[in-house]
């Protein structure tokens, strides 16, 4: 069970999280492959694994992230709204990620309204983290 393993779901319900696995499909990327372009349909998100997916504004723009650390979410534009992804995301040597179709996934979590408050406050504490890793003078 990959979900329950990472701290992005950690303490959602038995329910939700068997229907979340249900949905998950395990996705192994090698170094360069890409997972998606900045302005491409963000019709889908991924929990990392393994690995590590460098985040930049475009094909040649500026690192904006590192994701390194397992459970991180990547390309979560489309849980908050977006209809597009922000950024591009490389994998940087093979990566190993749990692929969600986020309107399957937003289906599933609109069921269970506690989860959803706990995961959107994980989402919004792990994007201020990563804020805070880019401007460390600002914390």
């Amino acid at each position: 069970m990959y979900i329950k393993m990472s701290d992005f779901f950690m303490g959602m319900g038995r329910d939700f999280t068997m229907e979340v696995l249900d949905i998950a499909n395990k996705l192994s990327q090698q170094e360069k492959e890409v997972l998606f372009q900045k302005g491409d349909p963000a019709r889908y998100f991924y929990v990392l694994l393994k690995g590590r997916v460098k985040l930049s504004l475009g094909d040649t723009g500026p690192v904006v992230y590192m994701v390194r650390q397992p459970g991180e979410i990547i390309g979560w534009s489309g849980l908050i709204g977006r209809d597009t992804y922000s950024a591009s995301g490389e994998c940087m040597e093979t990566t190993n990620l749990l692929k969600f179709d986020r309107d399957v996934f937003l289906k599933i979590l609109n069921k269970y309204p506690k989860n959803e408050a706990l995961l959107f406050r994980r989402l919004a504490e792990m994007l201020g983290n990563r804020l805070l890793e880019l401007y460390p003078t600002i914390s």
